[in-house]
């Protein structure tokens, strides 16, 4: 231990020496550089050039607020095993990991870095590691678990758990960088309540320059009914029970990457569901369990960790839909009557087989969790609920081109501009609309919006609740949907798919401009 801590102090006090990245300040490189990591960012999918020039244990500066850096924590706190799973992660990204969590943790609060490989082909990973490993911390305070099978990201989080000892599991992925006094405010709240799941904010890191990006600003997670997750901001609800900009959040979902339980609680609470493959889904369905069993889930705004977001995997995954179907087993467990929402998005899935999960209805039973309902009532009440509340929902059809209305596969994070596609029979989670009772056509928190001019392009939008630019009249007599503030209606006129759709002077004689809502529910 006297090793560790020595160690530690020597990192608190290291400045910044002038090389690259320091400070989490941007690498730039010259043309022959840029060219070799151009060529090199679909396999790493992030800079891996820039990636080996900066130390491993690079200086950051206090990415805490301001009224973070006032808090004090407990001396005594449980301590903490770490995990992170990684497949052919590039091992300067993987390093600078484990280097950021071992030189940021107090020694005694930090029991152990578990390193679970899973299947990795990449040989710099392999025995380079191993010894890289063994010199840098000779006292295994850093442990390396090798599966020679493919397990995934689920079952490798599970392998690493199974093999942590500490007090409290921490997840990280394998291409982060925690910050000053992250592990903290983590500990502390976990100390306080073991039903807390707790999620630090997460900081970006650029994956072209790894430049830290400090400042971020608090959000929680939601999710969409086609079981995405998804950032958003903090309701106003919440807003007013924090007295302080350091006060933890709630969060009706989490990311899934970056997260801390403690130990005995996450496998009272059932761990990770055995059943589902590789990736995806795992995140909703522990957040779900988490709220509707008797726990909660919040935000940490103190503890920081950046982490670099990249547009693609460095990893196959299985020939299979694991996003799908593993969505499906939560939706079949968790969500109700609810999960009807999950199969208007996905109804290529309803007769798939997804596994048997009826141990995961047992535990359900068994920790006696509450209804769906009731986490939508409690816990994420500004969810829309897309066949709730509404005049119609589903397909948006022009008979007379046979398009729907289409989002395109945009990314439904910012406005983008509203297009049409051959209708799909409801087989495309693309073409899910609904028109509400206040006049919104909208998807979940995107609704169509226009400035009411002739020959002007519709754009998706978030949706304000002010009606204006947004209030849309659907005509029952005409089929013309109708801009509320001027004659202009949505028309299909001399477009194919993927066109984006325009607003033309309303012509009741016009074909093109007739439109039926695939189930109509009061349309009065």
């Amino acid at each position: 231990m006297r090793y560790r801590r020595e160690r530690y102090y020597k990192a608190q006090l290291r400045q910044p020496n002038g090389k690259p990245g320091e400070l989490g300040e941007p690498v730039y490189l010259n043309e022959e550089e840029q060219t070799k990591a151009d060529s090199l960012f679909s396999k790493e999918t992030f800079n891996v050039i820039v990636s080996n020039k900066i130390a491993m244990d690079r200086t950051l500066r206090d990415a805490r607020p301001n009224e973070c850096k006032s808090q004090t924590y407990p001396t005594k706190l449980p301590n903490a095993s770490v995990v992170i799973v990684f497949c052919n992660e590039a091992p300067s990204a993987l390093l600078r990991t484990v280097h950021s969590v071992v030189n940021r943790s107090p020694p005694n609060y930090l029991h152990e870095v578990i390193l679970v490989d899973d299947a990795s082909e990449r040989p710099e990973v392999g025995p380079e590691l191993d010894e890289y490993v063994s010199r840098v911390w000779p006292d295994g305070l850093v442990k390396i678990i090798r599966s020679k099978e493919r397990l995934g990201l689920i079952r490798g989080k599970m392998k690493g758990a199974r093999a942590a000892t500490g007090d409290v599991l921490i997840f990280l992925d394998a291409h982060c960088e925690a910050t000053f006094m992250w592990i903290e405010p983590i500990l502390t709240r976990i100390s306080q309540d073991r039903t807390i799941v707790i999620c630090p904010m997460i900081d970006s890191i650029s994956d072209k320059t790894l430049q830290y990006f400090y400042g971020g600003g608090v959000a929680v997670g939601g999710f969409t009914w086609s079981l995405h997750f998804t950032w958003r901001g903090v309701p106003e609800r919440e807003m007013k029970t924090r007295k302080s900009s350091a006060d933890p959040v709630r969060s009706p979902t989490m990311a899934g990457g970056l997260f801390a339980v403690d130990r005995s609680y996450f496998f009272e609470l059932g761990g990770y569901d055995p059943g589902m493959d590789v990736w995806g889904g795992e995140n909703l369905e522990i957040s779900f369990r988490t709220w509707m069993c008797g726990g909660s889930l919040e935000f940490l705004p103190c503890s920081r960790v950046g982490h670099i977001f990249r547009a693609a995997h460095p990893y196959s995954f299985l020939q299979k839909d694991t996003h799908g179907l593993n969505s499906k087993r939560l939706a079949e467990v968790w969500m109700d009557d609810y999960k009807r929402l999950y199969y208007i998005h996905r109804s290529d899935l309803m007769d798939k087989d997804a596994g048997d999960y009826s141990d995961r209805v047992q535990l359900r039973k068994r920790l006696n969790c509450k209804s769906f309902k009731w986490y939508l009532d409690n816990v994420y009440p500004e969810k829309f609920i897309l066949d709730e509340g509404v005049r119609a929902y589903g397909m948006v059809q022009n008979p007379a081109t046979g398009l729907c209305l289409d989002t395109l596969g945009k990314d439904e994070k910012s406005q983008f501009n509203l297009g049409v596609f051959s209708c799909q029979g409801g087989k495309s989670s693309s073409e899910v609309f609904s028109y509400t009772k206040t006049n919104e056509l909208r998807r979940e928190d995107l609704c169509v919006d226009a400035i009411g001019r002739a020959d002007v392009s519709v754009t998706l939008t978030f949706c304000h609740g002010h009606k204006g630019n947004q209030e849309w009249i659907y005509d029952k007599a005409t089929k013309q949907i109708k801009h509320y503030t001027l004659t202009v209606c949505l028309d299909a006129r001399d477009l194919k798919n993927s066109d984006t759709v325009k607003l033309q002077q309303c012509d009741d004689s016009s074909i093109t401009q007739k439109w039926t809502l695939e189930k109509e529910l009061d349309m009065n």
